[in-house]
């Protein structure tokens, strides 16, 4: 045994990186691809709140595009998600990542002490469940 933790034991609050990226709720949909692609993250938070209430996504933008609608005139607060799903930083990944595949999602937020503390992509957890893998066959 090599003494490096499983997948499954490595708490959400390890995979937090960079900064949230945020936009404000009167931003357009235009400004909010640019966003995306500048910063390069896969979500956006929608406003300014400590505990946000939307979200917006590279599908959703894509959304926008392919109904025909013009994204420099849709505000990203109208097509943003509202239906968030959270985890606790001290949660396991393995339970974040049992939560996003339930509700077929590629982001969670994170909260520490009822505010967001960052958001974890399933990006971030296929690293660490590839990692993992890597071990197990050395």
């Amino acid at each position: 045994m090599t003494g490096i933790p499983t997948a499954g034991s490595i708490v959400v609050a390890d995979l937090i990186g960079d900064a949230v990226v945020r936009i404000p709720a009167a931003a357009s949909v235009a400004e909010a691809a640019k966003a995306i692609v500048d910063k390069g993250v896969g979500v956006l938070v929608v406003g300014d709140e400590a505990r946000p209430t939307a979200v917006l996504s590279e599908r959703d933008v894509v959304r926008v595009v392919a109904a025909g609608d013009d994204p420099s005139t849709v505000r990203a607060a109208d097509i943003a998600t509202n239906k968030l799903v959270w985890c606790e930083a001290e949660d396991s990944v393995a339970k974040a990542a049992t939560r996003m595949t339930d509700r077929y999602i590629r982001h969670i937020l994170v909260e520490r002490a009822g505010a967001l503390a960052g958001i974890v992509s399933a990006r971030d957890l296929l690293g660490v469940y590839a990692s993992d893998a890597d071990l197990s066959l050395s």
